[in-house]
């Protein structure tokens, strides 16, 4: 079930079953409203949880433009995730991201696994801690 939906509605949050759990669905082409409207969903998250879990799911994702990549809010919670995502799951990424986080995940704090969009069951289970 979705709450919410970003701006540009390429980014819809979906219901999880705890709060320190955020699920992310991500369908077409992500503009700066978009990634400023999830990097502050997890700003929120990290204000109410010292420690959160995120799983972002990509349907038919089409890129990002060069100002949602670069977006300042969007940079501070990436920076702020390396202490505080314990987890984070991304299923259907591009073969180049998924190679990236494979390669970076052993480097990081933060525990980072790639799936396959048909392991979307299985990328739930790990998010929760439940492999």
């Amino acid at each position: 079930m979705t709450i919410a939906s970003a701006p540009g509605r390429s980014i819809r949050r979906q219901e999880t079953e705890r709060p320190d759990l955020l699920g992310f669905e991500i369908w077409g082409r992500i503009d700066k409203a978009d990634m400023a409207w999830m990097a502050g969903q997890v700003q929120d998250a990290f204000a109410e949880a010292d420690v959160i879990d995120i799983i972002l799911v990509m349907h038919h994702y089409d890129g990002a433009e060069l100002g949602a990549v670069f977006d300042l809010e969007s940079l501070k919670a990436q920076a702020r995730s390396v202490f505080h995502v314990r987890r984070y799951a991304v299923v259907g990424a591009p073969a180049w991201a998924e190679a990236m986080i494979t390669l970076m995940s052993p480097l990081s704090p933060v525990e980072a696994q790639a799936f396959a969009l048909d392991d979307l069951d299985a990328a739930w289970s790990w998010v929760r801690g439940a492999e």
